[in-house]
Parts: C-alpha cells; structure tokens; sequence
C-alpha cells in the first residue's frame, strides 16, 4: 500500500515502522509540521507490559528504547512538610525527544520517508494514497475538518496545567504540594535521563489567576514556579521547550474520545482518536498499542474497511478503561482541596489510589511495610488500641477498625446493607426477619440494618413490606432487636421510611415497582406525594399531599422512632432516597409544588428536615441517626446532582445527623446511572470530605479489597454490603480469615468451623505457591 502519516509523533511513525516490518513493499510517508527535535513535554513513562508489546513487535526498537531509560521504584509525596515515600511502584522513562528520534532513526532505517517543517491542514493532497493516518495529535486538523464522520466527543478539564523541565534528578517519581495564598499548586515530577526530569506544574483556575499566572509569559510563569518550588530544586532551573507551541504554555487538558475512529480511507490513531489523563502517563502507550494492532489487522483482515472496524473494537475497550482510570485521577487532582484537611499518611493513600487501578492488597504486594504503616495510622485513629509498639501482626485492617457515632460504638466498619425481603404480614416481622437478621449479625457485621420499615400501612411499597406502626409489629421487632443484642456483637438499626408515589406495588420478584392488581386480595391503596406525578404509566397517580397530611406523615415517623427506641434499636435511619416520599420532595423531577415545600432545594427541604427534626427530638440523644440519600439522580442538571447532594448533607448535619447513607438513582425510570465497581462512591467520598460528615458508602462493593480502600483512603467511615451479604451471611467473618485477622470474633458454637476455613485458606495458599 501506499501511506501517509499525517504527524510524526509516536503514534505516526510507529505505524510506519510496524508496517514496514510487515511487508517492506510498502510505500510509507510520515508528514511533521515541525523539526525533528522540537516535541510538547520531556519525559514518556512506561510500563513493563508496554515494553513487552514493544519487544514483540520491534525487539531492535525496543532494545534501542530500553538501553535509554530511567528507571525507578519509588513514588515521593512531599505533603504539609513531610515526605511520605512509597514503593515497589516499578516506572521507566525517556525523553520524549530521544524516545523519537530512536524511532525516526528507525524508520529511516526501513525506508520511510520522512517529510520536517511541512503543516497537513487536510487530506486534499494525499488523495492518491490508500491509507491516509491522522497522527496528528490531540489538536488533530483532520480529525476536525469531519466532525460529522468522526464523532469527537471533547471535554476541556478547568485545571492548568505547564509541562517544564528540570536539571534536577528526582531519584522517585515526585508529587510535590504547595499551599500558597491562593490555593495549592502542584508537581508531577521524574527523572527521564542521567540529567533531566519532567516537572509538570498544575493547578485550579482561581490559584492560576491568583498566582498572577494568566498574566505572564513563559520566562515569568518559570520564574514563579521556580520561586514556590525553591525547596525542591536544589539551586536548579525549571525549563520549557514549548517556545515553538502558539499561545501560552499553559493549557487545559483535553479529554477527547471519537465515536468513529475511520472514515473512508482515513484512520485516527493516538491522540487524534482519543487521550488519558497525563497523571496517569497512559497516552504514548495508547499510540503505540493503537499502531500495533492497526498494523496486524490491514496485513491480517480481508479489506481495509475490515481492518478498520475490527480495529475500532478491538481498541475502544481498552481506550474505555484507561480513559475510566484516567478520568479517576484527573478528577482527583482537580477536586485536590477537598483532601488537603488529611494526615499525610491518608494524603498519599489516597493519591496512590486515586485511579482505582492500585488497590490495597494491591500496595500491600508493592510495599507491606508502607502500607502496614498505614493501617497502624489508621487504627491509632479510631480507638483501636494500636501504638507505634503494636505488632505488625496486630494491626487490623482498616474494616476491622472501631468506630463511633455519639454513644454507640461499632465493632467494625461493615454493614448489612438494607435490603427489601417482601416477607411480612400485615407488616409484621416474623421468624424470617430473625433468622435473616439474626445470621447475618452472627456473621461478624458490625451493624445491621433493616429493611426499609413503614411508618403507615399506606406507607408500604408492597403487602410484604415490615411496619413499626402497631404494637405487635413492635414486639416482633423487640424479639430481633433482643436475640441481636444476645447472640452477637453487632448494633442493628432501624430504616423509617415512606414509599409515597413508589407504594401500592408487587412483590419484587412478582413484578417490580408494578402496581397491585385490582382484582387481589389487597387491591391498591391511595398513595400520597408531593405533586400528583406518578413513578411510571403504569403507576397510578399519588394525591398531591396537604398540610394536615404532612401533619399526619410528620406524626407517624415520631411514633415509630418512639417504638424504635423501646424495642432497643441502636440507631435509627430516615429514608430519603430511591423515590420514595421524602425522597420525592427533594428531587424536582417528583416535587412540583408552587408553595414554600417547592421550587428552591432549600424548599424542597423543607419537609424531610421538619420530619427529621421531630424525629431526632422523639430519638435519645446518645443515640445516633442517620440519613440515606440519593446522592444522584443520573439524569442531569434536570434532578438532584452531586453539587445537590453535598447540601443536603450539610442541612442534614446541621439538622443533627450523625452520618449520611450516600446512595442514588432509583428516583426516575428516565435515570442513566453510570454502573461499575463502588461505582457510588465518589458521591460518598464528596460528601464527606465536603460536607464534613461521616458517611456510609453503598453500590457494588463486594470485595475485601473495595472496602480496605475506600476506608484507609477516606471515602466512607462504614461501608454497606447488601448481595454480598445474600451469598453469605458470614462473609464478614471470611473476610477476617482470608486477611489473617484473629481479633474477629466468631460465636463459640461455630468456633470448629473457623478452624477449618482458617486451615484450608492456609493449605490453599501453600498449593498456589508451590504452583
């Protein structure tokens, strides 16, 4: 074939060499508007698993790379005066500039002209070529001449960012945080040869602003740099070698990712298709790997267009999951003020973190010591007895950490999630709900929740639906509270909640969120709910609530938690979430009200504050309450938003509550959630550490590695398992056998049974090291 690369970085001129060593008849052009030694940044990082595709492909290129890198284990973390080195990390680096003149040496070497100095603005003059390659980067021209073909999906980040040099040898990879008067500023910093690093400065807007930095050219924004990050420098300069770029050379990071990556005979590789997050040092990597399997499928396909679309596929995954894991850190580094209140050890923690690539059994296999350092921080934190003298070995993990909310103190950090059963008659709890309850608070939980529970019998989402609002429903509850209390160590709580418009529907497994039929036994009751809007079609319509029914509702709450504390619960949560009557106020897309219950949030808070007020003046006030939210509505600025959430929060704290139960959707069938591992966290994380109250974190969390990390990182205090805990009743008990955790405790009567789990992960462990 004959082709053209339309931009000589990387990914180009990759392409170019992984073509000729297919078939040396190729005809191969590679266009560069600039000169060979002019290049945006100074150092690539790689990763072993990048090299080993790189060896596969080129061994001589590969070889003439890694004879040039730098490398090294350890990552730095200079925080509020201290130094917080981590490692086992295994990164390499080279200069940008001699990682591309190794491969123009290269593909001179196969015979691919190379044109300098030459600008592509279209495709117009590569009309005789078969197989055009836009690899001109993330400010593609061909990619935006056709946007319709190419589909590019742009989102310019708000942070600043300036990618300098230094003479200084960072012997680790270097984050450096600086608080000015003007916010905190920061560096990306590592070495890439024997005498240069990347010092890559960023910042948020309103700090670059304060900085004087908007105002200054590239010799000024240097000398601020150099004036903050003194300390650091050793005497040394900062340098840049974008003087050839237009504009300043500050920037904004463009997250770019095309819906289509080929039109015609043009094909986007590299940053003209998509881009990563440089704090994560993933987009050379993509280039590379993008020209590697572009190359296998043209020699290995039936036509180009083939080739193309198998190539689409095969790399959109992989683009999707560093660009997921890039988009982690990058939000972290935006969102940076929101973790400076942290002790340096949780700082680092959650900066190595961040992209929830690393997890902690992750660090702990990169270095046991570190992190055992942190877990030691970590319980001496939260009562556990630790001391700088505890015994390794003595340590618990963060999840087998105490933790207190007024009065009441928790075992551990683990929860049995709500979870709907459909069991009750007549909202009458009964011998399910103790053995359901009662196996999973032997199981090693720290605190067991409830199913949502009723506080009217029109208040029910289903005929199975528990009630507090009798007294022989408030003696079943007694029996579950009381046989808790005597056969384990867990606290239990009690959710008070309301289904409002969600009420009057099947079983769930009989049809969920459908409508009772009017021929049954039940029929459908009146729902009430803020405005007359209904859940769905199919569901009938609620009466807009009047204020003798908010009267009545208000009443109902106070009566339950007043039943709740004789039974003995040890917490109390009100439900506001997942589109139920509370919950329904809060969002606007339920909450239509014209008067002072709607229109404004703090209108639409009205409501569940004045309920959750009379409910905490009814609760002993050593006794903790807590709120569940839905921290999200997943349908855009039309509904509650994260920015939402944080606020609410905070009215709840300032209301009295103890800690939010951050979860989200369930509130519209228009909802779009975004589904993944912990994939609610972040909401969680936010409002902790902006609202400034303990919270719990739910939403595919199921693995002991989720919920190590998102403690020790200070995302969550407590964090609710719900299916896991369907599976296995005692999954907190395993947790504490597969983590070598003795200070578990396990009912007696089952105490031969630990013995067994606990020898068999042993003999498990010793046949996969002999393997």
């Amino acid at each position: 074939m004959k082709i053209a690369c339309l931009g000589g970085g990387p990914a180009g001129l990759y392409f170019g060499i992984s073509m000729k060593l297919r078939d040396p008849n190729h005809e191969i052009v590679v266009v560069e508007r600039n000169r060979p030694y002019d290049t945006f940044g100074w150092g690539v990082v790689f990763s072993d698993q990048t090299m080993e595709n790189l060896r596969l492909n080129d061994p001589k290129t590969a070889d003439a790379i890694l004879a040039e890198f730098a490398h090294w284990d350890d990552i730095d973390i200079h925080f509020k005066g201290e130094c917080v080195t981590s490692t086992g990390h295994g990164f390499a680096g080279i200069g940008r500039k001699r990682m591309l003149n190794i491969l123009q040496d290269r593909a001179q070497e196969l015979g691919i002209e190379l044109i300098f100095e030459q600008e592509v603005d279209g495709v117009d003059a590569y009309k005789d070529y078969d197989l055009i390659v836009a690899s001109d980067g993330l400010n593609s021209k061909i990619r935006s001449a056709n946007p319709e073909a190419f589909q590019p999906d742009i989102d310019t980040r708000p942070n600043k960012f300036i990618w300098l040099g230094t003479k200084k040898k960072y012997d680790a990879f270097t984050f450096i945080f600086e608080e000015t008067e003007h916010g905190w500023i920061w560096v990306h910093a590592y070495k890439f040869d024997a005498d240069t690093s990347t010092f890559i400065v960023e910042c948020t807007e309103k700090t670059w602003r304060g900085l004087g930095l908007d105002k200054a050219d590239t010799e000024q924004s240097i000398a601020i740099c150099e004036e903050i990050f003194k300390d650091y420098l050793d005497c040394n300069a900062l340098m840049s070698n974008a003087r050839h770029l237009r504009g300043s050379a500050w920037l904004n990071f463009p997250r770019i990712n095309c819906g289509t990556y080929h039109h015609d005979n043009v094909v986007l590789m590299g940053d003209a298709a998509h881009t990563a997050h440089f704090s994560i040092g993933s987009g050379t990597k993509l280039a590379l790997e993008d020209a590697i399997v572009l190359a296998d499928l043209l020699h290995s396909e039936d036509s180009m267009e083939a080739a193309f679309t198998q190539y689409q596929e095969a790399r959109r995954l992989e683009v999707l999951k560093l660009q997921s894991a890039a988009r982690n850190s990058m939000e972290w580094f935006e969102e940076l003020e929101r973790y400076t209140h942290f002790d340096p050890p949780q700082f680092a923690y959650s900066l190595l973190t961040r992209s929830q690539r690393v997890s902690h059994e992750n660090l702990r296999l990169r270095d046991k010591e570190w992190l055992t350092s942190v877990e030691r921080w970590f319980a001496g934190k939260s009562a556990a007895g630790v001391t700088a003298n505890t015994a390794a070995n003595d340590v618990p993990p963060p999840m087998f950490t105490p933790f207190r909310l007024r009065q009441m103190d928790v075992m551990n950090r683990i929860v049995v999630s709500p979870m709907a059963t459909y069991s009750a008659t007549d909202g009458i709890p009964n011998d399910f709900h103790l053995v359901h309850l009662g196996a999973r608070a032997q199981g090693g939980a720290g605190l067991v929740f409830t199913e949502m529970t009723c506080v009217t019998p029109a208040g029910r989402i289903t005929p199975g639906c528990p009630g507090l609002y009798s007294d022989e429903q408030e003696a079943a509850w007694k029996r579950i509270v009381d046989y808790t209390h005597q056969w384990s160590g867990a606290k239990i709580a009690m959710q008070l909640g309301h289904s409002g418009p969600k009420g009057s529907t099947k079983i769930g497994w009989e049809g969920m969120d459908q409508p009772l039929d009017e021929d049954g036994d039940e029929g459908n009751w009146e729902l009430l709910a803020p405005s007359p809007v209904p859940w769905s079609p199919n569901n009938q319509t609620p009466r807009e609530m009047t204020e003798a029914d908010m009267d009545d509702v208000e009443a109902a709450f106070v009566q339950a938690v007043e039943r709740a504390d004789r039974c003995g619960f040890d917490m109390v949560e009100m439900h506001a979430a997942h589109g139920y009557l509370l919950s329904a106020f809060l969002t606007p897309l339920t909450n239509k009200r014209v008067d002072e219950y709607g229109g404004l949030l703090e209108n639409r808070l009205r409501f569940p504050l004045r309920v959750f007020a009379a409910m905490r003046a009814a609760w002993p006030s050593d006794k903790p309450m807590s709120v569940r939210i839905s921290a999200n509505d997943w349908v855009g600025e039309e509904g509650i938003t994260p920015d939402d959430a944080v606020e609410i929060a905070r009215a709840f704290k300032q209301a009295g509550a103890d800690i939010i139960d951050v979860s989200a959707g369930q509130t519209s069938i228009q909802a779009k959630p975004v589904y993944g591992r912990m994939f609610q966290t972040p909401f969680s994380d936010r409002i902790r550490n902006e609202a400034g109250i303990a919270t719990m974190a739910v939403g595919n969390i199921f693995e002991v590695d989720h919920v190590n990390s998102i403690l020790a990182a200070g995302r969550a205090d407590l964090c609710c398992l719900a299916r896991p805990h369907l599976a296995d009743p005692y999954w907190t008990l395993h947790a504490a056998a597969e983590q070598g955790y003795q200070g578990a405790a396990w009912p007696n009567q089952y105490l031969p049974g630990r013995d067994q789990y606990e020898r068999n992960l042993a003999r498990a462990a010793d046949m996969a090291i002999q393997v």
